[in-house]
């Protein structure tokens, strides 16, 4: 079922009662009308304002799709034209273009694209009122308002504002060279009435103290990194002209879920990922934000830095130089739709092609341009300011003053036409559009691409096909994951995107030689190995002191590192005499497969490969199947069975696995992990990742694994969403024991194979970090003749990132002498917070786990990457040598 509503719109059952409460206050919205006749256009408030500057007719999807039923979204009813851009979650789409171009100047809601970095935060109707936020920071005067307060203190103001994600038209740049972002097509960009007030005026009162800068703003989502949040400069918030305002409505309505519900942000002129969602804190400062959002999201990295250079070296992304905020001069066609097809002799005399173009900062698009002979020429397009008729209205609409007489930015898109001679049409081979602004910003014809694939604005280009009497036209690319464009179709042929020519055998005008990167693959093998290897020969070589593995079909030899192995001697140990690619292929980097050559000693027999995969496809055991008193072996893949799920936070699930038999142990020693592979269907491929589970050794039947649940987008979310999206009762394979260190108890530790004892561990972990280093300390804990002294210092963004925090504290209380000290750390606490404040430091280690002469003590580090870098550094100023610290 859907509700039809031209206005301020709702659910029907709670519609009645909050519109009561809104009716408390004197800008109140006219009441909705549910009527789907056109007449239902003008609400009394909205007389004499031209039909088509309201918005269209918007129809309020009531149920949830079967896609987000199963996902932390399964509350949010969404439109099933929407296409999926980065599968069923987290939810990020776009209209197709022809329905969104058709939905007029206004974009209706349930079209409005949508960019989602994690779960949508559930607000009921009737809390709308009385959600809070906060202005807090650099300000004599901090505030905490509720949108009831907001409503009934500050002036109401309403104007349409164009938003754009900076992934617009991304998956151009991925066909050129894939990004590190999901495929947006040119969908990512729509308009609405925004209602609520102007930043500046709350900002304002809160009164900031000099020196005051930025204001950063945060979300109240809870993502992998924390919520997300990001920053603008003061100066522009206490501009009224630059119009970045807090909004609660949307073309009369109140806000939808996936649009901010109940609060949100809008920056006009700025790429969309400046206006946050479901806003909770506006944070005055005298810096940029150091939210992990916007440090490492929406920026525009140097187009010579590869996705490897920036993920060495983070000084590319905390370059201030490089974030992103005013938009780009842009524009798309959309008609000509991608496959349409126009009958040359039934056609009329001309062919109107259509399309949008907006630009940035409040610049004025002041020329589209139409090429359809290869840019020799250009034609002027007719252009249609759509949003300067809204500035001839003064009066109250949807509760708020719309009076844009005064204001000359433009923060809309507008929409171009030019009518096209059939004959002219008939004899292009594409047609091109390029727009310019009043600083005289001209789209460029080349992409520029960049690790992230953001704010892509090279000329827009529809390939024109004839076939017989008709005319078929291929429009770049289709968004997501569907197939289609001449992009696709030119690099499938082996054309060269990049050649200036749009990899098509054209006829084109002169143009100077171009540097071309040389294309670089991994090589694995050797120059001059021609060795062939049996199976039988490779199963001599299975166990120590010469260890063989197989790699793609290549025979590589262990012995040469064993010892330094970063996972230590039984990685290399448990794959000898198998074929280990997937393990391989998933796991490593590309270093560690730039180096794999200086170990190649020949290449498997046709034969040998074809058994030695088979067997590898082959678990060694079927579930329920196997007596063995411990389920784990570290030479084959054994099948566990997903028995329970349960939500610890929200990004972070605790899977139950059940093994063979009840009486069966898991057989992972302390300290050390397995591997857990899964199939994605999608990719055909394999992934591997390795956990270590937070049940106790000695539990039996059952193992426990605490795993965060990344975006799809992330490097770690691939393994994260397969396994949130998995049913109880599915099989997963599992094998291990793996890694370099194992605590034997009492103090003693294997770490490579050699033994070493110690009187102290420094513990430094932060997220599911905690995993390992929960292991270890409930073997110390536990035991009573174990003196080991154990401080943990566990680093987190928010209160509820804290895992196993319960445990953690219990166990430290288990003994009578206390040999376990638990540290928590919040980088961004509550004002009640009791624990320690900040990241964790040298300054931080110093004071809580200082490093003593002849001290026999061990670091322990677990987390993110960021996170064992930074520990790194600061352990090593600390005196910390490398051999007395252990990365997990």
């Amino acid at each position: 079922m859907e509700v039809v509503s031209r206005s301020f719109a709702l659910s029907i059952g709670a519609f009645s009662a909050l519109r009561q409460e809104f009716d408390r206050f004197p800008l109140s919205p006219p009441q909705t009308e549910y009527n789907p006749e056109p007449s239902s256009r003008r609400a009394s408030a909205l007389e004499n304002i031209d039909t088509d500057l309201l918005p269209p007719l918007t129809r309020i999807p009531e149920e949830v799709l079967q896609e987000d039923r199963n996902t932390p979204d399964f509350h949010v009813p969404r439109d099933a034209k929407l296409v999926r851009l980065t599968g069923n979650h987290p939810f990020n789409a776009e209209a197709p273009l022809s329905e969104l171009f058709t939905d007029g100047f206004l974009t209706s809601p349930e079209l409005f694209y949508v960019r989602n970095h994690g779960a949508v935060p559930q607000v009921e109707d009737q809390d709308i009122l009385d959600w809070q936020f906060t202005v807090e920071g650099c300000v004599e005067n901090p505030l905490c308002l509720t949108v009831q307060r907001l409503i009934s203190e500050y002036d109401q103001i309403s104007c349409p504002v164009t938003l754009v994600c900076a992934g617009n038209r991304r998956k151009e740049q991925n066909q050129l060279r894939k990004s590190q972002g999901f495929s947006w097509g040119p969908g990512g960009v729509s308009t609405a009435i925004f209602t609520g007030v102007l930043m500046g005026d709350l900002v304002k009162k809160a009164k900031p103290i000099r020196g005051a800068r930025f204001v950063c703003m945060e979300g109240a989502d809870n993502l992998p990194n924390g919520q997300y949040g990001t920053s603008v400069k003061l100066n522009w918030v206490m501009d009224p002209n630059k119009g970045i305002m807090l909004a609660y409505k949307m073309n009369g309505e109140i806000l939808r879920a996936d649009h901010g519900k109940p609060l949100r942000a809008v920056v006009p002129g700025q790429i969309g990922g400046r206006s946050v969602k479901w806003l909770k804190k506006l944070i005055v400062t005298e810096v940029p934000s150091d939210n992990w959002y916007h440090i490492y999201d929406n920026r525009v990295l140097p187009t010579m830095v590869s996705p490897e250079e920036s993920a060495k070296d983070p000084k590319w992304w905390k370059d201030e130089r490089y974030a992103i905020y005013d938009l780009s001069t842009n524009s798309a066609i959309a008609y000509p739709e991608h496959a349409e097809c126009l009958h040359l002799a039934s056609a009329l005399e001309t062919y109107r092609a259509k399309g949008y173009a907006y630009g940035g900062g409040g610049r004025r698009v002041t020329r589209v341009e139409l090429s359809l002979d290869q840019c020799r020429s250009w034609r002027l397009a007719n252009v249609d300011y759509i949003e300067d008729r809204y500035r001839d209205i003064e009066k109250d609409i949807y509760g708020g003053r719309m009076e844009l007489s005064q204001r000359e930015a433009c923060y809309c898109w507008c929409f171009w036409s030019l009518d096209i001679p059939i004959l002219d049409l008939a004899d292009a081979k594409d047609i091109l559009v390029r727009a310019m602004d009043d600083s005289m910003n001209l789209q460029p014809k080349d992409m520029y691409w960049s690790v992230l694939g953001m704010m892509n604005n090279s000329w827009f280009r529809v390939a024109v096909i004839k076939e017989g009497e008709f005319l078929r036209f291929e429009h770049p690319t289709q968004p997501g994951l569907q197939s289609g464009g001449w992009m696709e179709r030119v690099k499938k042929a082996g054309g060269d995107l990049a050649d200036g020519q749009w990899g098509e055998d054209l006829p084109r005008i002169a143009r100077k030689d171009r540097i071309v990167e040389e294309k670089r693959d991994v090589v694995m093998t050797k120059k001059g190995i021609n060795r062939t290897v049996t199976l039988e020969e490779l199963r001599r070589h299975k166990n120590e002191p010469d260890p063989w593995f197989v790699l793609n079909g290549e025979v590589y030899e262990g012995a040469s590192f064993l010892g330094e192995h970063p996972g230590g001697a039984q990685s290399i140990l448990g794959a000898a005499g198998l074929d280990a690619s997937d393990e391989f292929m998933a796991i490593h980097s590309e270093i560690a497969k730039n180096m794999m050559h200086n170990y190649h000693i020949g290449t498997l027999d046709s034969a040998s490969k074809i058994l030695i995969r088979a067997e590898g496809e082959t678990p060694d055991r079927i579930a329920g199947s196997n007596p063995n008193a411990s389920f784990l072996k570290s030479r084959s893949w054994g099948k566990a069975i997903l028995h329970s799920k349960k939500t610890i936070s929200p990004d972070t699930r605790k899977f139950t696995f059940k093994l063979d038999h009840i009486g069966q142990t898991l057989g992972l020693p302390i300290g050390q992990h397995l591997l857990l592979r899964l199939r994605d269907t999608l990719k055909n491929e394999a992934i591997i990742r390795p956990y270590t589970p937070i049940s106790p050794p000695s539990q039996t039947g059952f193992l426990d694994l605490l795993v965060k649940i990344y975006s799809s987008t992330s490097s770690s979310g691939g393994m994260s969403q397969l396994l949130d999206k998995l049913h109880l009762g599915c099989e997963v394979d599992m094998k291990g024991p793996l890694g370099k260190f194992e605590y034997l108890g009492r103090g003693l530790c294997s770490i490579k194979g050699e033994e070493r004892r110690f009187t102290r561990f420094t513990m430094l972990c932060a997220g599911t970090g905690i995993t390992p280093i929960l292991q270890v300390f409930r073997a110390v804990m536990a035991d009573p003749d174990d003196h080991t002294q154990c401080v943990v210092l566990n680093g987190n963004r928010c209160e509820h990132d804290i895992l196993c925090k319960a445990e953690l504290h219990a166990l430290s209380a288990m003994k009578k002498t206390p040999r376990g000290r638990i540290l928590q750390t919040l980088s961004q606490p509550p004002r009640d917070w009791t624990g320690l404040r900040g990241r964790i430091d040298e300054v931080m280690l110093r004071e809580y786990v200082p490093r003593a002469d002849g001290d026999k003590a061990l670091a322990m580090v677990c987390g993110p990457e960021g996170f064992e870098n930074s520990m790194k550094k600061a352990l090593r100023s600390g005196g910390w040598g490398d051999k007395d610290v252990l990365f997990f």
